[in-house]
């Protein structure tokens, strides 16, 4: 293996404790802020320190406008509404939930490929694929066969995240190809996250005298900055610096890792229960990965 697809698989395991955990985070910090108010004010976090970095790094934007303008609607596009829809969902259902259907995105990933660049998969892959995905519909049905339709709209909605962050990952390929630096694009994004989204709080942030913010208990404060710092510019850097280096469909592999790292701080610490749906869906997921990723792998394995 080389030295530089080893560094980026570091910086991505990183990654995946850091967003494994933050799903759990959201779900936590949401006992404290709505959806609106908690996004905005972490944009509002992120887009300071990226201001500070711009200031003293440099404003390095793309020359070319087309890039430019792809950079800013990708920004867009990971911050308010990926991170909008997740929000949401994970405030209507559970966060081991939340974390297994994102931890799909590889194989919507490589059905993006098919349809939209061409690619080709192998037999064993599809059937794979179909699987999964088959996992991540039991996952998903699961509460509203059990009474949970609040989940069930919640799951709908986590997805809807997934299959917005798909497109955020060719599109982050494309931008990062034609050259534009890792930290504009991450930093960028969370200005235009802020940008977006505070005409549609300031209406609350200003009849409560910014008190939905500044009478919110500190531990509800502290997930706000790690969702900002850590889970924001530090991972977001991490992982375009590593999709800079090797293929997209190896970047997103970390998703896989995101139950194993949020499902046990989600029962400790949340409480959350396991149920017989979810277990079903991770089951299931886990053998249609095997069948997808496994013959990839070891092919990749004898050739490098």
């Amino acid at each position: 293996m080389s030295a530089h697809r080893l560094k980026a698989y570091i910086e991505l395991l990183i990654v995946a404790i850091i967003w494994g955990v933050a799903v759990v985070i959201i779900k936590y910090t949401l006992g404290g802020f709505s959806p609106l108010i908690f996004l905005t004010y972490r944009f509002f976090i992120s887009t300071v320190i990226a201001i500070i970095f711009f200031l003293f790094v440099g404003f390095k934007p793309p020359k070319d406008r087309k890039t430019l303008l792809l950079t800013l609607f990708n920004g867009f596009l990971i911050s308010t509404v990926s991170l909008g829809l997740l929000f949401l969902g994970t405030n209507n259902t559970t966060s081991i939930d939340a974390n297994l259907i994102s931890s799909i995105t590889p194989i919507l990933v490589a059905v993006a490929g098919v349809l939209f660049l061409n690619e080709k998969v192998t037999k064993r892959e599809s059937v794979g694929i179909l699987i999964a995905l088959t996992g991540t519909i039991i996952t998903i049905i699961g509460p509203s066969l059990g009474n949970g339709k609040t989940s069930f709209f919640g799951n709908l909605l986590v997805l809807a995240s997934v299959i917005v962050t798909v497109a955020t990952a060719v599109f982050a390929k494309i931008v990062l190809r034609n050259k534009v630096d890792p930290l504009f694009a991450t930093n960028v994004s969370f200005i235009v996250g802020f940008i977006t989204l505070v005409p549609f709080a300031a209406r609350e942030l200003l009849d409560s005298n910014f008190k939905v913010i500044t009478s919110v208990p500190f531990g509800f404060q502290v997930g706000v900055f790690y969702m900002a710092i850590l889970s924001g510019t530090l991972a977001y850097f991490l992982w375009h610096k590593a999709e800079k280096s090797i293929e997209i469909g190896e970047v997103n592999l970390i998703a896989y890792l995101y139950p194993i790292f949020g499902t046990p701080l989600s029962i400790f610490w949340l409480k959350e229960k396991v149920t017989t749906f979810f277990l079903a869906g991770l089951v299931v997921i886990a053998i249609g990965v095997f069948l997808a990723e496994w013959k990839k792998g070891h092919y990749r394995n004898l050739h490098e």
